[in-house]
This record gives C-alpha cells, structure tokens and sequence, in this order.
C-alpha cells in the first residue's frame, strides 16, 4: 500500500484560501486540479486564474456535490474538493 501523500497528484500548495472569480496563484492551481480529479468530461486548465471557466466548473461541482451553489470556493467546497479528488469516483 503507498501512502497517498507520495502520490499526491495536486501539489500546488496546502493553502485553503478562500478563491473567487479574479482570484490567482498556486491555490487556484490546486483547487483546478481538484476540480479535474473531482469531475468527469473536460479538463481546466491549471492556469492559477480563476475566470469564467473555473466559475463555471466550481458552480458544477458545487450542484453535484450538492453544497452551496456560490462559484466560491470557501471552507465548505475545499473540503468536499478533497474528498472527491481522493476518491476513486467522480462527483459528476
């Protein structure tokens, strides 16, 4: 058994700010990555800024996860960002 810190797939920043629409910078990048681990169908790319695209896929994973639909990304969406890009299924 490996041990999933050493597979870490998104390893931008252990960070959790709170990420909106405008934000940037390696938090954006993680959240991205854990967006695209998170959801089947086409992948963000992990640009580090947060525009319309990554509203938009924050907005449908926020649904699917079925958590406040805001396009924010706050202490509520991280956490169930990292459950989902841990886990071996898709939120949607």
């Amino acid at each position: 058994m490996t041990n999933a810190t050493e597979n870490q797939p998104c390893d931008y920043t252990r960070a959790r700010p709170t990420l909106k629409r405008g934000s940037s910078g390696e938090a954006v990048k993680q959240a991205q990555c854990y967006l695209n681990l998170s959801m089947d169908g086409d992948k963000l790319a992990e640009d580090g800024s947060f525009g319309p695209v990554t509203d938009a896929a924050t907005r449908r994973f926020q649904k699917c996860a079925d958590i406040t639909v805001d396009g924010i990304i706050g202490a509520q969406t991280w956490s169930f960002l990292t459950y989902w890009a841990n886990s071996t299924e898709y939120v949607c």
